[in-house]
């Protein structure tokens, strides 16, 4: 007995192919004969040009990528910090470093007199150049060998017991040297004499002027989170019945004092990334004698907060300068020098890294593969129109 299998293969073959054939139907970007498509020059130009345009726009959509995006947010300030830093780089070219003291002093009633535990003086030369301690020594004695001459105390021998002019106490009861001297009538809380009369001091500062040196002022100082100020004067600085005053030294010359400087860098707190500082790189001239340069900072205290979770408390800033001459001002009004007065913001503006959307990258770039192509495929299609249309009218007129 015979049995025939039947065979199923071709009407399953046909039913595929009748639905992929359905399928064809929903094609949106058909496709021509090779034979019928035409290649120009034109067209390979557009071609080129769009393709590089393609890889700029993406190269530069990566980068924008890659980069942090930084939200920023804006709070009432509920912190309670102690203190702040105070970094300062600041050159002033025409005064000595033993004749510039730096003083601070806050709301609180917190005063840092003639700060040097966190600042560091070096001493300058007429072009700027930093003064080696060798050639410092050196020219000290060559100045003072000038001083010499008109100072004959100086010479005086070491068991000597000069007068302290008054101001002698139980614990000094000589002043050899004229800071001995100034010593003595800052405890004895007296104004020291600014007509010369003080044997000790005659001569000294005009060594310092002699000398013709500047001074770079680096460092920083710890200040409370308090509204203060601090200032750069010339002179020795004191405490006298809780005043401020500034020795002076009994200069001959006060219109001789030149405070011009120049701010290599001024900042509150630490730096974060992207931040800038108002003052960097600023210089301000002495264009009359005895100039009095102010600056009033508004300090905003800030918050960033970087990718890894880190967080670091800092400030920025904003500055209104202006500038005075002190000469035929009151003595106890006005101070040749720099003066910085802050106050803080009741508001902190927090800063928070975060990575760009990886999606929102993808349809840009998506966005610029389609416009440049769709862009492309319209100027393609003019140029060749255009030319086809030039080609026919050129040969009719040929005809004609």
């Amino acid at each position: 007995m015979d049995i025939h299998c039947t065979n199923f293969t071709p009407l399953m073959d046909s039913s595929w192919t009748n639905l992929f054939s359905q399928v064809k139907q929903f094609d949106a970007y058909p496709k021509t004969l090779e034979d019928f498509r035409i290649k120009t020059l034109a067209g390979a130009s557009v071609t080129i040009s769009s393709g590089m345009l393609m890889i700029v726009l993406f190269i530069f959509e990566l980068k924008y990528y890659l980069t942090m995006e930084v939200h920023e947010e804006l709070f009432v300030d509920m912190s309670h910090q102690s203190k702040m830093r105070i970094s300062m780089n600041i050159t002033f070219p025409h005064l000595s470093c033993n004749y510039v003291s730096l003083d601070a002093l806050d709301v609180s009633g917190q005063q840092q007199i003639n700060l040097q535990s966190s600042l560091l003086k070096q001493r300058l030369d007429v072009q700027g150049k930093k003064i080696e301690q060798q050639a410092d020594e050196l020219n000290v004695k060559k100045n003072v060998t000038v001083v010499v001459e008109k100072n004959i105390t100086s010479n005086l021998a070491n068991d000597t017991c000069l007068s302290c002019y008054g101001a002698e106490s139980k614990n000094m009861q000589c002043c050899n040297t004229c800071d001995a001297v100034k010593e003595a009538y800052r405890r004895k809380g007296w104004a020291f004499p600014a007509d010369g009369s003080v044997s000790q001091c005659k001569g000294e500062l005009d060594s310092v002027v002699l000398l013709n040196e500047g001074c770079n002022i680096f460092g920083y100082l710890e200040a409370n989170k308090v509204a203060g100020n601090f200032h750069i004067s010339p002179g020795k600085s004191y405490e006298i019945n809780h005043m401020h005053v500034h020795d002076m030294g009994g200069v001959s010359n006060q219109s001789a004092i030149n405070v011009t400087h120049f701010i290599h860098n001024f900042s509150f707190g630490e730096h974060y990334p992207g931040q800038q500082y108002p003052l960097d790189g600023w210089k301000s001239v002495a264009y009359q004698p005895s100039m009095c340069f102010q600056y009033y900072v508004k300090i905003v205290p800030t918050v960033y907060l970087n990718l890894r979770g880190e967080t670091l408390n800092t400030y920025q800033y904003s500055v209104t300068f202006h500038q005075k001459t002190t000469e035929g001002a009151s003595k106890s009004s006005l101070l040749p020098g720099l003066f910085v007065t802050y106050e803080f913001s009741p508001l902190v503006i927090q800063y928070t890294e975060k990575s760009r959307s990886f999606l929102h990258f993808l349809t840009s770039v998506c966005a610029i593969v389609g416009g440049v192509f769709t862009v492309a495929g319209l100027i393609d299609s003019f140029i060749y129109k255009g030319g086809k249309a030039l080609a026919e009218k050129i040969s009719l007129g040929k005809a004609t």
